[in-house]
């Protein structure tokens, strides 16, 4: 939605239509599907959406080469994306700009994946180390920055909350799964903290009606006091002195406006055992949440799985609470490495471009 605004502004003429949730309907777009639960965590829980997703690639391909828009835009999801540019580029032979904003295996280096997004689409990162690889094997590709640098203002740095206080963001995810399994430990960890911080004030994000729905139950069935709910990352970190936040998008949020967080990801345990192979046997970097990734070093720790107990995350959100300043210190040098403010707009640019290109 950040790319359509953006695009609004520079042609108010343009028309947007695509797949995604509720909120682009309320942003001038025609939407096709709603894709929420489309995300699976796990093989096993992908399986089942297999068969339906096919179906909607093929119904999407088809659409789009009937329609001929000026311009397709593809953002991340690469299991869906990058199957769907192979059905119109080589079944249905559509020849019209696809540009490829956020494409698949940024950290992994993959020479193939970035051939084949080469030669399918025009790809467009986000980060500087996919535009460096893509260089090195003379593929198409181009960076502006990433988009999210125009969102967040870096805010001025605070001293340590009070020690018997603090407001905490708690930000769980979106996804039925990450709900589950991180609302139940950051509760606890909540509890504990206020032992020692008992005018401790806590802000859920909910990403959504139905995460909002399962996070007041949740705080129900845990029978907590002096916790809200905010709607989506930018209310529910707005006064914090520090968040929890389920690894992802979000916690490069809470960096860029400068809040410093601590990093938090539980999986089906059954599951746990395949990631950590797969994590072995193709990812080069140790880390796996985006400003550690940019950094190349630990910036916002990480609580994984079994890690991820609410002591351990009580005591890591103690430790930053006590002396916010180390993290924040590094917010600068993640938000240089990330492109200039104008990568937003910039991108917009480029994509009116070459819809512009493609009518010639």
């Amino acid at each position: 939605m950040l790319l359509s605004r953006a695009i609004a502004a520079y042609d108010p003429q343009a028309q947007f239509e695509g797949i995604g949730a509720e909120g682009m309907s309320r942003e001038r777009f025609t939407l096709w599907r709603n894709h929420t639960g489309w995300a699976s965590m796990g093989p096993l829980a992908a399986i089942p959406r297999i068969p339906p997703l096919l179906v909607t690639m093929w119904r999407t391909a088809a659409h789009l080469a009937a329609e001929k828009p000026e311009l397709i835009v593809l953002v991340d999801f690469g299991a869906f994306n990058m199957r769907l540019a192979k059905e119109l580029r080589t079944k249905l032979h559509y020849s019209g700009p696809i540009m490829y904003l956020f494409p698949p295996a940024t950290w992994l280096d993959k020479e193939g994946v970035a051939r084949a997004v080469g030669a399918m689409t025009v790809p467009v990162t986000a980060f500087a180390h996919q535009y460096e690889f893509y260089k090195s094997h003379q593929q198409p590709v181009t960076f502006f920055g990433h988009p999210l640098t125009a969102q967040y203002e870096l805010r001025a740095a605070r001293p340590a909350p009070p020690l018997d206080g603090g407001t905490i963001a708690l930000l769980p995810g979106s996804r039925g799964g990450e709900l589950k399994y991180h609302l139940p430990a950051l509760l606890a960890a909540l509890n504990i903290l206020r032992t020692s911080r008992p005018q401790l004030r806590a802000v859920f994000g909910a990403a959504n009606p139905q995460g909002e729905r399962a996070i007041a139950r949740a705080i129900k069935r845990a029978r907590i006091s002096n916790v809200t709910i905010a709607h989506g990352v930018a209310d529910a970190i707005r006064d914090a002195d520090a968040a929890f936040v389920a690894s992802g998008t979000a916690v490069l949020e809470t960096v860029l406006a400068g809040v410093p967080s601590i990093a938090l990801y539980i999986v089906n345990p059954m599951v746990v055992g395949y990631g950590r192979r797969m994590q072995k046997k193709i990812f080069k970097a140790q880390y796996i949440t985006l400003p550690n990734l940019v950094l190349e070093r630990e910036l916002v720790p990480e609580l994984l799985q079994e890690d991820a107990t609410p002591e351990a995350l009580a005591a890591a959100m103690e430790a930053v609470l006590l002396d916010p300043s180390q993290q924040y210190a590094q917010f600068a040098e993640v938000r240089e490495r990330l492109g200039p403010t104008t990568a937003l707009e910039d991108c917009a640019k480029f994509a009116v471009a070459l819809a512009r290109a493609g009518q010639e």
